[in-house]
């Protein structure tokens, strides 16, 4: 595992002054103590892609979302920081994700909301341990996590991998006492076996299919998103970019077949912002080595630059 500065910003300058704010000339490098504000945290992983049978290059998926990023126009103030990224070093996945876990902790300890680049999606979990660490791996807190994705990523497999991160959330919140409360956007009957969805219901994983996810059920959608917020004391959100259509997301570890529309994603993460509990997000399965014309990395951009816009 390595630390790694940030880098990789820049884009159009239209001239000085907020009038011409964009992300690019925006934040700045984290430095500790620094006044709260919305500080993004890389994770440079394939290592549970490759070990879950999935194509690999989501470890240079950070950097194509800043690129994305980059230029994109900020319309009011905000204080934005990049605390580089964390590197996996060959197959060292768990080292990675203790040291993902150790420095989002030191993040959210000073008050920013922070926002994982992934990476495949073994991100979860190191997302889940730093959250963990920076409540009190002892205290009696409830953590609700809402997954868009078209996987429940429930697999319970000797070695960790990108599918096996809620599983091992539901193991560690019950033996630290604590209810696993889990909310599924965008599952496909197609994608999950019978015996993962049996499992999901053991575990009392709230479930939206893909199906269900469409312009006609925008409100049920919203209101699936906000009950679940408003029975927990804090959010965490993940967006696993291949719940999208392949045509909106080529560029991922799994091309989706059916998927769901951007619009649908978008009022999840928008739900999840407005919620007052959202503590941390991430996005995770962007894979530069397949996308077209950036599609992905742009999607997933937007969907950030929303996210943050929005939150509570």
């Amino acid at each position: 595992m390595t630390w790694k500065q940030p880098q990789g910003w820049s884009g159009r300058d239209d001239g000085p002054g907020p009038q011409n704010a964009r992300w690019h000339n925006t934040i700045t490098p984290w430095q500790p103590g620094a006044d709260a504000g919305t500080a993004l945290l890389g994770f440079a992983s394939d290592e549970g892609v490759r070990r879950n049978k999935g194509r690999t290059g989501a470890r240079t998926g950070a950097a194509s979302l800043r690129t994305a990023l980059s230029s994109l126009a900020l319309h009011e103030p905000l204080r934005l920081y990049d605390a580089g990224d964390i590197e996996v070093q060959g197959q060292e996945l768990e080292a990675g994700q203790e040291a993902f876990a150790a420095a989002l902790a030191t993040l959210l300890s000073e008050g920013h909301f922070t926002v994982g680049l992934g990476g495949g999606h073994e991100i979860t979990f190191a997302s889940y341990r730093g959250l963990a660490r920076a409540l009190g791996d002892e205290a009696p807190w409830s953590l609700g996590i809402v997954n868009i994705d078209a996987h429940f990523d429930l697999r319970e497999e000797p070695l960790a991998s990108s599918g096996t991160g809620f599983a091992q959330i539901a193991r560690a919140q019950q033996d630290a006492g604590r209810d696993f409360r889990y909310a599924a956007v965008g599952i496909s009957e197609a994608s999950n076996t019978r015996k993962l969805f049996d499992y999901a219901r053991s575990l009392g994983v709230e479930v939206l299919l893909d199906t269900e996810c469409h312009l006609g059920n925008l409100d049920g959608v919203r209101g699936f998103v906000t009950d679940f917020a408003d029975s927990v004391d804090h959010l965490y959100l993940t967006i696993d970019l291949d719940a999208l259509p392949a045509s909106i997301a080529p560029g991922v570890s799994a091309p989706a077949g059916f998927g769901i529309g951007l619009e649908v994603v978008r009022e999840v993460v928008l739900a999840a912002a407005g919620s007052n509990k959202l503590m941390h997000a991430d996005i995770a399965e962007l894979n530069p080595l397949f996308d077209i014309d950036q599609r992905t990395a742009r999607t997933g951009a937007r969907l950030l630059n929303d996210l943050i816009l929005n939150r509570g």
